[in-house]
């Protein structure tokens, strides 16, 4: 006899469940390896499509304006936006006014700081995202959010639009 609610398992029930479970641990642990495969490809992309923002930046650092000028393709598109008096200000700039900015001597260096980086790539075109906060010397200056567009061309990724918000107050400083 049986009381209700037990249920009587044969040798063979038992081995199913324990096949059913290695076989969801194997298909778990293929999947995992495929995903860390392909995360790491993408990421090898990623860095190659950051080089020219981490040329533009390191060129800024240095007051290099040849080298902040290798990032860009010739004809970029440089975009601002912010509020003042509580409306939305957009501003256009072009790239040889913003290298003068760049090429500028100065006593205190541009240290543009970036994080949280978002890598999109489809074929010759990329997208990236990040929060930056500007400082010139040890003096924050302002943050806000850079939208890089590259295209990859026979010399490499160049950047070919960025648009960009400023502000003073909200901000972070770093990723913390």
């Amino acid at each position: 006899m049986h009381s209700a609610g037990w249920k009587r398992r044969s040798h063979n029930g038992n081995l199913e469940v324990a096949m059913r479970r290695f076989a969801l641990l194997v298909t778990i642990t293929t999947l995992s390896c495929g995903l860390a495969s392909f995360a790491d490809a993408q990421s090898a992309e990623d860095q190659e499509v950051l080089k020219p923002i981490r040329r533009l930046f390191d060129g800024m650092r240095k007051a290099d304006s040849a080298m902040a000028r290798s990032a860009f393709h010739p004809d970029v598109s440089f975009m601002s936006t912010g509020v003042r008096d509580g409306q939305t200000v957009v501003r256009k700039e072009s790239l040889d006014n913003f290298l003068k900015v760049v090429g500028t001597p100065r006593p205190e260096m541009l240290d543009e700081r970036v994080w949280n980086e978002k890598v999109l790539i489809d074929g010759p075109l990329a997208s990236v995202w990040m929060d930056y906060a500007l400082f010139i010397g040890p003096r924050f200056s302002h943050c806000g959010v850079d939208a890089f567009q590259l295209a990859k061309l026979a010399d490499g990724w160049k950047i070919i639009a960025i648009a960009d918000t400023r502000r003073t107050e909200g901000c972070k400083q770093g990723p913390d």
